[in-house]
């Protein structure tokens, strides 16, 4: 617990050092001479430094995974992604919406959306269905992402 509260100390201190002692707590931390940029920059760096030191850095996977996309290897660049469905309702799931006194069913499906019979790739293009402007289709119809708070 004193590493904690020393750290924090530590780095609660540093904004209001001089750029002359910032530079020779540089010279101690990092063993080489500072850059020449100004103290905002040092106080930052200095205080990620503090806590590497107390807590630990970045693990050897992180390191390695850097490395390889500084040297430019797995350059995703110009390659489509899939999204993750990870926030994407369960196929099977129904909402309900209420709008303007209709109330509207919608069905999840694996690859988008059923309502009234037609198919829709996204719930915002649902939304944009029945209200006719344009919408978020979470929000529109209250879909929380999984840890949201109620």
């Amino acid at each position: 617990m004193s590493v904690k509260v020393d750290v924090l100390k530590q780095v609660t201190a540093l904004p209001g050092m001089s750029t002359q002692n910032l530079k020779k707590m540089w010279k101690d931390l990092f063993n080489t001479d500072p850059p020449p940029y100004n103290k905002q920059f040092l106080v930052k760096r200095l205080a990620y430094r503090l806590q590497e030191l107390a807590y630990g850095g970045l693990t050897e996977t992180s390191e390695k995974r850097l490395q390889s996309l500084a040297d430019g290897e797995n350059q995703t660049i110009g390659t489509p992604t899939k999204r993750t469905t990870g926030n994407h309702p369960i196929p099977g799931t129904r909402l309900l919406r209420e709008w303007k006194g209709v109330e509207h069913c919608v069905t999840t499906l694996a690859d988008g959306f059923e309502h009234q019979g037609q198919h829709f790739r996204s719930l915002s293009a649902v939304a944009r269905a029945i209200t006719g402007t344009r919408w978020n289709g979470r929000v529109f119809f209250g879909v929380r992402k999984q840890g949201d708070k109620l």
